[in-house]
Formats: C-alpha cells, sequence, structure tokens
C-alpha cells in the first residue's frame, strides 16, 4: 500500500461511487466501487465511450455471461481512462491550477512527496527544481480503482426455459467473475461476512494467486468486524491458496448504509485487538497459505505477503484520523458519508445533498427499509422513502420490482425468492395478516413492519442516472441515500480540496453541533440498538437470547472501561474535549447498569 493518501473512499450505495476513480484516482486517492448493478455499469460505459467518442457494443441481454461481462468491460475502460489522466497530470507543468499541482496541494504535510514538492517551491536553483521536479513525477502513483461484492447479495439465476443456472453464474459469483477478467491490478473488497462458496471460487481465478514475483495483482479485502471472524475468514482463505492484503475494520453501527452490528464490541477494543495480533494474524495465516501453496504444487512463499489493516465508520475530524494511524498503527482510514457533500467526487443531485446538509441528528436514523433484512442508516425525507409512502397512501404498496437484485432468499409464498419490497411480496402477506384479523393497534404494526421495506435496487443508483443525464422513464424518480450518522456535523457543500484539506487538518468543515468523539458516538447508538433488541424480543424470549443481551451489556461495559483508560493516549486532542468524554463515558455506563435484560419468568407474567 503506497502511502500517498492516508485515506480512502469506501463504496457508497451503488451509484454514488460508481465512477468515483474517474474523478480522484490520478489525485492518489483510492476508492470502492460497487458491483451489484451489472446494467448500471453498461450504462457508464456508454456514457463515458460517447464522452470519449470511443466506439461502444453493448452487451446482449441473450449473452449467458453478460453480468460479468458487463462489469468487465466497464472495469476495462474505468482503468484505460484513470491511467490516461494519470499520464496527462504527470505530462502538465508545476505551474498554479495545474492538474500537477493540484496532486501536490491534496497531500498530507507529513509525506515525503509533500516535503519535496514544498522544497522544489523554496528552491530558487533552476537546475536543482528541474531534478527534484523529475524526481517527483517519477515517484507519484494514481489511486486503486477497487471493487466491492457483498456476499450477502449472490441471488441464483434462471434461463429462458426455467431451469436453474448453475452456481457460478450467481450474481456475486458473476460479479466476481467480471473483476477477475478485467485487467485491474487492485482490490476485491469483500463484505457481509463469510461466503464459503463465493470465497472457494476466489481459488478458480490466477490473478489472486501470487506470482513468480511474490506479488498478487488482484488482492483480497475483507471487511470486517472483529478480530476473530478476520482470523477464521483469513484462514479459510489461505487454505484455499490465497492471502487476504488487507482487513478492513468497519463500525457495527456508526457507518452509512447497511450495518453489521456486533455483540457489544466497540470500536476501540477491536482496533486494540488488531493492534496486539497483528503479528500472529500474519505468521498463522502465512503458514497456512504456504502449506496450500505446496499443496497445490506451487512455489512456497520466502517470506509473509504485506498485510494492511484499515479503519471506517463515523471517522470526522484529523485528530481522530491521526489518531487511528499512531495509536493504533492502522495503514489508512476510510471516509465516506461527508464526501456525499463533494459533488465533485461521487454523484449526489442538489435536493438530496440540500437534504443532508440540512440534516440534524434525530433526522439520521438507523432504519428497517431494507429488503434483506439488514438495519439499514438513512435520512428522513429522502425521496425513495416518499414514493413508498405515497404508494401505500394508494393503496398499491411495495415496488414493481424492475432490478431483481434482491430477489435472495424469502420462499414463504413462491418456489423461487422474491424480495420484501416487491409488490408481489406485499400483496401476498398483506392477505396473510389481513386473515388474522388482528386488533387495529397490532395490526397496523405489523402492517407497517411489512410496508417499511423500500426497493433499494432503484434508489441507490439514481443519483448515477440524475447527474450524468442518464436518467429513463422506467428508471422512476425516487432517490434512497445512505449517509452515517456523521452526516448531522457536515453542512457544506465541499470541493475536493476542501475535504481532503479538513481531514488533514489544514481546515475545519464541522458545522456548529456538538460533536461527540467517534467512539462516544458509537456507544450510544449501540445502547439504543440493545434496547431495541430486547424490547423487539419480548413476545418471543428464549435462553438464548435472554444470554446475548447479557453479553451485549458486559461488552458494553467492558468498551467503556477500555476507552476511560484510552483517553489519557489522546494525546492531540484538548483537555476540554477529554473531560467530556470522561463525563459522557461515566453517564453510558449509568445508562448501560440500568437495561434490564428479562428473564423467562417476568416475561410468562
Amino acid at each position: 500500500m503506497k502511502k500517498t493518501h492516508t485515506f480512502h473512499i469506501p463504496v457508497m450505495g451503488i451509484g454514488f461511487t460508481i465512477d468515483t476513480p474517474l474523478k480522484v484516482a490520478q489525485y492518489g486517492i483510492s476508492s470502492v466501487v460497487s458491483l451489484g448493478d451489472d446494467l448500471l455499469a453498461e450504462r457508464m460505459r456508454e456514457f463515458y465511450c460517447k464522452k470519449l467518442n470511443k466506439p461502444f457494443y453493448s452487451v446482449s441481454k441473450g449473452d449467458i455471461d453478460g453480468r460479468a461481462n458487463r462489469l468487465t468491460l466497464y472495469l476495462n475502460l474505468m482503468n484505460e481512462m484513470v491511467k490516461n489522466k494519470f499520464q496527462e497530470l504527470k505530462n502538465a507543468s508545476f505551474e498554479k491550477g495545474s492538474e500537477l499541482t493540484k496532486y501536490f496541494e491534496l497531500l498530507p504535510d507529513f509525506s515525503n512527496l509533500k516535503k519535496e514538492y514544498n522544497r522544489m517551491m523554496g528552491e530558487s536553483d533552476s537546475s536543482v527544481i528541474e531534478k527534484i521536479q523529475q524526481w517527483l513525477k517519477d515517484n507519484i502513483s494514481h489511486g486503486a480503482i477497487d471493487v466491492n461484492i457483498m456476499t450477502k447479495l449472490d441471488k441464483d439465476n434462471y434461463a429462458k426455459g426455467g431451469e436453474k443456472l448453475p452456481q457460478i453464474m450467481n450474481d456475486a459469483h458473476a460479479a466476481l467473475r467480471g473483476f477477475a477478467n478485467s485487467d485491474l491490478d487492485s482490490g476485491l473488497v469483500l463484505s457481509a461476512g463469510l461466503s464459503p462458496r463465493l470465497y472457494s471460487y476466489v481459488a478458480n481465478f490466477e490473478d489472486f494467486f501470487p506470482n513468480e514475483n511474490e506479488q498478487v495483482n488482484k488482492k483480497i479485502i475483507l471487511k470486517v468486524s472483529d478480530y476473530r471472524s478476520a482470523l477464521i475468514q483469513g484462514k479459510f482463505l489461505a487454505k484455499k491458496g490465497i492471502w487476504v492484503t488487507e482487513y478492513r475494520i468497519e463500525s457495527g453501527l456508526n457507518c452509512g448504509g447497511h450495518a453489521f452490528a456486533t455483540d457489544g464490541y466497540l470500536m476501540g477494543p477491536i482496533l486494540e485487538e488488531f493492534k496486539q495480533h497483528k503479528e500472529t494474524l500474519i505468521s498463522e495465516v502465512h503458514q497456512i497459505l504456504n502449506d496450500a501453496l505446496m499443496n497445490m504444487g506451487r512455489k512456497k512463499l520466502s517470506k509473509p505477503l504485506d498485510m494492511f489493516i484499515t479503519a471506517q465508520g463515523g471517522v470526522g475530524t484529523a485528530n481522530e484520523h491521526q489518531f487511528l494511524l499512531d495509536y493504533y498503527k492502522v495503514d489508512r482510514v476510510g471516509w465516506g458519508t461527508p464526501f456525499l457533500l463533494v459533488p465533485e467526487a461521487v454523484n449526489i443531485d442538489e435536493n438530496t445533498r440540500v437534504l443532508l446538509q440540512n440534516a440534524g441528528e434525530k433526522d439520521l436514523y438507523l432504519s428497517d427499509v431494507s429488503p434483506i433484512g439488514v438495519p439499514f442508516n438513512t435520512v428522513i425525507g429522502n425521496t425513495k422513502d416518499s414514493e413508498r409512502d405515497y404508494n401505500i397512501a394508494a393503496g398499491t404498496p411495495g415496488s414493481s420490482c424492475p432490478s431483481q437484485y434482491l430477489k435472495l432468499y424469502n420462499t414463504e409464498f413462491t418456489d423461487r425468492p422474491i424480495c420484501l419490497s416487491s409488490k408481489q411480496y406485499q400483496k401476498l402477506k398483506i392477505a396473510e395478516l389481513d386473515a388474522k384479523h388482528l386488533a387495529p393497534a397490532e395490526y397496523k404494526k405489523q402492517y407497517d413492519k411489512i410496508t417499511v421495506k423500500t426497493c433499494l435496487c432503484t434508489g441507490l443508483v439514481m443519483t448515477a442516472y440524475t447527474e450524468n443525464n442518464l436518467l429513463r422513464k422506467a428508471d422512476g424518480e425516487g432517490i434512497a441515500v445512505c449517509p452515517g450518522p456523521n452526516m448531522a456535523y457536515f453542512s457544506k457543500k465541499s470541493t475536493l480540496q476542501e475535504m481532503v484539506d479538513h481531514i488533514y487538518g489544514r481546515i475545519n468543515l464541522l458545522n456548529d453541533t456538538y460533536r461527540p468523539n467517534m467512539f462516544i458516538k458509537e456507544i450510544g447508538m449501540y445502547i439504543d440498538y440493545l434496547k431495541k433488541e430486547i424490547n423487539d424480543s419480548l413476545d418471543s424470549l428464549n435462553t438464548k437470547k435472554i444470554n446475548y443481551f447479557e453479553g451485549f451489556k458486559e461488552n458494553l461495559l467492558s468498551g467503556i472501561t477500555y476507552y476511560q483508560g484510552l483517553i489519557y493516549e489522546m494525546q492531540e486532542e484538548s483537555e476540554n474535549i477529554k473531560e467530556h468524554m470522561k463525563k459522557e463515558l461515566v453517564n453510558f455506563k449509568k445508562s448501560i447498569e440500568l437495561i434490564t435484560v428479562p428473564t423467562l419468568e417476568r416475561s410468562l407474567l
């Protein structure tokens, strides 16, 4: 991992970052593209081909491997465009306002490249200036075009005749193949947990294995929520001969979009465990990898491959950013939500951007809108939810399900899975509910649970269409958006330069709302989450759930004890902030201790 920048831009939705590499990679900034929607990738490829006067050939809908091929072609085009943009940047002169100058102005002040650039700017000897400029050009690199696959989104597919296609034609498998067949030299972020069949499929592609120079062309990046999960997944892949290059630790709740909560394990203690056990992780997984490579008849590695630890979720200040780098020794930090206010870097329409700019803490919430049954961070007032509510009021709840990517699990009423946000499912489920003849209050509660689901497939791609003049009538209008709670503390439409300057502490973009430290914010979210989980379980309580809630409480209390000691390590924070944190931790501890975990005896009364 070349340390051009110490931050990356994670995947956001589907459309928000679908072409972010084309906007930031030439400046050395890495970002992540979703491989969720191959038809979006096709339309973006057509858009950029027209822009570049390049011939465009669409992939036929009859192409048996169309999904993989569409993704491969789009990734190849992006790779070509990024390389061309970067070469143009390198060919530019060091003039004020040039792309080359912008590259260096964006860099963190402590980087060697920036120091040499500043030395060149202060030099008067033309021959020395020329030598430094050449050195600078020789040592810069563009950012990575990383891609993301949610392992849970691995829908089965069927031939026109109705027969089920082989597993390798499933959505996530095809997306993986699309990346594997591309000419990218970057990382595949696998999120949403271990999928044995998808992970095993990685080993079908040579680029994921170490080459004769002990380098990996296509790297695996695992998004993980704790050390134990990382170790299990790392060992699983190592047994297949695949090395995990990066473990990307994300807060379970203090993040944008889908939130995969831990059992009360907090971000700080999780990072501490990675810090303490990184060498163990490397050595144990390396041994398994070498054994697997030898059993395959491949060359044994002379030493462990590079392994990086990165973190993301709720980071909002330069001090927090630097603390993660310095204290936890992470290699890079992800900044997502604040970039939704940077149209220069992401696809965001003006109405949604203004909605986000004006959003306060109470407007940003952990919702039940996702059809895959995972809590989803979003904002009140987004137009996709308004569209959903209009349909409910009109007596026609549900989506027509035009994209069908989330027809994953539910077979309550059908042989093949259908999506929980679809008209088909909601009509059948409401009919089942009607037959129960429940009391009005209970009926409404159950009805709302059914109809709250919204079509994320269309909602999360929409801004890519609206902002690039690609909108068709069939696309609809509603826009879903996936900010994390951090959005409440940013209210300014910003340039790329401004946001990067904020990350590195050169300016401050926070609004006047009191913003708790990222670790403190997460505790509050977990307390709310635990209370809701307990309340939602009162009618179905069992011993397993009681033990889970008790363990959750203990983990939160243990985390608070950890943070009470950690405060003294926060050298960059002011005494005022640290005193405030101490008080917040005491109050949170009291709140957790007051949470009553119900017993079976009490629930039966």
